[in-house]
Formats: C-alpha cells, structure tokens, sequence
C-alpha cells in the first residue's frame, strides 16, 4: 500500500470506527466530508455527527427532522456548506439563534454566493481552507489542546497534497480533453484539471430538477454519438430517465463514464475518495495525447 495512503488512513481511523472517546466538543457538519475533515483534526477531542451520510440518498431530497435540530442544540462546532446547497441548515439556526455555537460556512470561506456551482468540495482549493478554519474553531473552543489541533491540522494539510499532485499530473497529460456530465458535480475539478466541459445548460437543468429544453437534449445527444467528448460525468446518487438513457448512448458510442458522488463514500476518507475518482479520471482519459 502506498505510504501516502497509509498516511491517509491513519489520518481517518476515528472514521472507521473503535471505541467511545472522552471528548470534549461536539461538531454537527451537515455533510460527511467536513465532518471527516473536523474528526481528522480533532481526534479524541470530538465527537462528530454528520447529518448527510448516506452515499445512497440523493442529498436534495433531504428534509431536516426534529432529531437534526436537536443534534445542532448540542453543538459547539458546526459546519455547512451554503451556497444554497443546503438552505435547511440556514432556516435551522436561524431558529436558535440564541444560541452560542462557532459557525462555519464552506462557501463563504472561498468566496461562493447563491446561483455558483454548490459542490465546492471538489475544487482543490476548498478543503485546505475549511480545515485551517475548523481548527481555528477548536481551539478557540478547547485552547488546552492547540498544539495537538495543530499538529493534525499539518497532517491533513499535507495529506490533501497527495490531491494536488493527481490533479497537476492530469493536467499535464489531458489539459484541453472535452468532457460531458449530467450535472455540474464535478464541475470545479473539471477546469482544475483543465478540462473543457460541454453541455452546461443541460447539466444546470438536472441539477436543479427542471426539464432540460429539447435543443440541449439533441446537443448531447449529438456529442455522444459523434465522440465529442472523452468523458461523460455523472451523478450515481440520482436516478433520472433522461440521464440514464443518455449513459447508455455514451457507452454504446465507447465513450468511458464515471460517476461522481455528492456525498462521501462510507468508511473512506475524503483524501482516498478524492484520489480514487481522480485515477478514475485518468484511467478514463487514457494515455496523453490519445
């Protein structure tokens, strides 16, 4: 196994179970990524409860239950990703404003509004600066234990690297490859990667549950059968007719898929899941200049 990866998983093994912990702050993240994030660089000092978890649920059919609000009343430490991809989080602590917590909002920290692409968490940039901004929070939280945030705060620094250089290496073997998706998931990626993305007015239809018009429909379809793409993304947590027929074209025309998730896998850190898709895309792209 490689020693990067082993870095990784030594980094995640609270994620992968063991005992019960003494620890001494609670974290709420409404999505699985931060929450691995927090659980990597607090260790025993937390305890992380992230309120999307299930790779298998579709994320924007998620409806918060009096649970969720009850696990946000006991949180110190709380992180959500804005940009309008998870407004339930908004309304509920807006309903408990009095109450005082430290609040991180992923797409604030980079600089997104309402109306850009809400998967932020693919683009590289991202998760360095949330998790520079969670370890600023638990130690504010539990200033005692600084040097141990730090410390693993450098180790996941270091760790998210190994991402870097996979997305470097592809760029310099694929900048300027044409690519496709049904939705703009992995859209940051994509131009981190240098890739050229076609289709985006289809892929906002999907993403936000409207009827793509016909035109965009025939355009992807055309780009399919004629090969205009090296690539077809495509979201393996939502299920829609259109964009499974669409699969089926891309396969039948030999052009290789991948699916991307919105939400972590189970028992994998955010750094091998990353990495994993990342080979995924490679693999895909094939030997450069091909």
């Amino acid at each position: 196994m490689p020693k990067g990866l082993l870095a990784i998983l030594a980094l995640a093994l609270p994620l992968l179970g063991g005992s019960a912990r003494a620890a001494t702050i609670t974290v709420v993240a409404a999505e699985n990524f931060y929450g691995d994030i927090a659980r990597q660089i607090g260790g025993d000092r937390v305890v992380v409860d992230s309120i999307l978890s299930n790779p298998n649920q579709d994320p924007h059919l998620f409806e918060a239950s009096p649970s969720t609000a009850r696990a946000l009343a006991d949180a110190r430490v709380v992180i959500y990703n804005g940009v309008d991809y998870d407004p339930w989080m908004v309304r509920l602590l807006g309903a408990d404003d009095g109450t005082t917590r430290r609040v991180i909002v992923a797409g604030d920290l980079v600089h997104r509004r309402p109306g850009d692409n809400p998967h932020i968490w693919y683009d590289p940039a991202t998760m360095p600066i949330v998790a520079r901004a969670i370890a600023t929070a638990l130690i504010a939280e539990d200033p005692g234990h600084r040097a141990d945030y730090a410390r693993r705060l450098d180790a996941v620094l270091a760790s998210l690297e190994a991402i870097d250089g996979e997305v470097n290496g592809i760029r310099a073997g694929h900048a300027g490859a044409t690519v496709t998706a049904s939705e703009p998931v992995f859209g940051y990626m994509a131009t981190a990667l240098g890739l050229q993305m076609r289709d985006s007015r289809f892929q906002l239809s999907i993403m936000n549950d409207t009827e793509p018009s016909a035109s965009d429909v025939a355009a992807f379809e055309e780009g399919l059968r004629d090969r205009k793409a090296k690539i077809m993304f495509f979201n393996n947590q939502v299920v829609d007719p259109t964009v499974m027929r669409l699969l089926g074209l891309a396969r039948k025309a030999g052009i290789p898929v991948v699916g991307v998730s919105e939400l972590e896998p189970l028992d994998t850190p955010y750094q091998a899941w990353m990495l994993g898709t990342l080979q995924a895309v490679d693999a895909a792209l094939g030997p450069p200049g091909k």
